[in-house]
């Protein structure tokens, strides 16, 4: 692994802490959770419950088997972005064993929470954006998302492929990167620590699940043929609904990479560098927030990880405001719609041919 360090000479940091510290104490708050977040949790699963059900144990005409299993696809990224995200960044709960426990619906979803926790908390949210580190840029060469990372033709036309990409990426996850991830110890250069034994049996046992559960009982149920195409449909709408909203928050016009090399000291500190290499999108838009668990304050998010999401659009303006005292970018998109198509005009451009191509 590359040894990446941070410059320490700031106090932007210490100051939006204060800031958001003076808010919370203000008005009386935990930064976790309340029944704005329990709520979704009492919506979102027993909706994805009923639906599963139903495509189970109700004939119906193959149209409307296809809709409700696309509609599951989408239940299942809520429950990842507003479920799930929270628990296993500690920010659901004040008591670690609901936390633990929620955090085992990404295991449902098909992941694992112990690696999702090490390659997202850990390296993602410390190295957002470095090369040669951070796992959620490393797709090189099947698409290219900094200029830094090797170019081949087909990244030419990247930016109508990647949607297929983003689409199947959930089924990758569950049956091949999981495992290429445990069966290494690794996430892309860095050692996973130490995994305890119950971790290992969990890892086992939920995969043996999503295996009964997301396929074994509905072939039992529809047959393979059925279940083969609402399988796959799912896993399109639940994927691709998962990858863009994530993509959305760091490759997108304005947002900063770093390329980490044996020994990299990044000029900005950790705050900074976070505010430079993340961008939000839709804050005015409480649907949009509804559904994606927030995660449309991604500046906020990486900023203050274990907190929870339900509080991102009150400290949304503490966070901008501090940006503009330390005239720092607070990358941001009025809408949804506006985001996407910052990201493939990104994508676009990463994949015309560089005048000196990386090797």
């Amino acid at each position: 692994m590359p040894k990446v360090s941070f410059n320490k000479n700031s106090t932007f940091f210490s100051d939006i802490k204060r800031d958001v510290e003076a808010y919370f104490v203000e008005n009386n708050l935990k930064k976790t959770g309340n029944w704005n977040l329990y709520y979704k949790t009492l919506v979102l699963v027993p909706l994805a419950l009923g639906l599963y059900a139903t495509l189970l144990l109700v004939s119906m005409p193959a149209a409307l088997a296809l809709t409700l299993c696309a509609a599951l696809g989408l239940t299942l990224s809520f429950i990842g972005f507003n479920v799930m995200h929270d628990a296993c960044h500690g920010s659901y709960s004040s008591k670690k064993w609901v936390n633990d426990l929620l955090g085992l619906t990404l295991n449902a979803l098909g992941g694992n929470a112990f690696i999702w926790k090490f390659k997202h908390n850990v390296i993602h949210h410390t190295y957002t954006n470095v090369d040669g580190v951070d796992d959620d840029i490393a797709k090189s060469p099947l698409i290219r998302q900094c200029e830094t990372q090797k170019w081949v033709p087909a990244h030419r036309i990247q930016h109508i492929y990647m949607f297929l990409v983003y689409g199947i990426s959930s089924i990758a996850w569950a049956v091949i990167m999981d495992f290429n991830k445990y069966l290494k110890q690794k996430v892309f250069t860095t050692p996973i620590q130490n995994m305890p034994l119950q971790e290992h049996l969990i890892f086992w046992l939920s995969k043996v699940l999503y295996g009964i559960f997301y396929v074994a009982i509905p072939v039992y149920f529809v047959g393979w043929g059925a279940w083969g195409i609402g399988f796959t449909v799912m896993h399109l709408f639940m994927g691709l609904s998962l990858a863009i909203v994530f993509q959305l928050a760091h490759v997108v016009e304005n947002t900063e990479f770093e390329l980490a090399l044996t020994d990299t000291t990044i000029e900005s500190e950790w705050a900074a560098h976070q505010v430079k290499t993340t961008a939000n999108f839709a804050r005015g838009s409480k649907l949009v927030s509804w559904c994606v668990g927030g995660l449309n304050y991604q500046v906020e998010h990486h900023l203050f990880p274990r907190m929870s999401h339900i509080h991102y659009p009150a400290i949304s303006e503490i966070v901008k405001a501090n940006c503009e005292k330390y005239n720092l970018p607070y990358n941001e998109y009025p809408t949804f719609g506006e985001a996407v198509m910052s990201h493939i005009r990104t994508m676009r451009k990463l994949g015309e041919k560089p005048q000196l191509a990386v090797a």
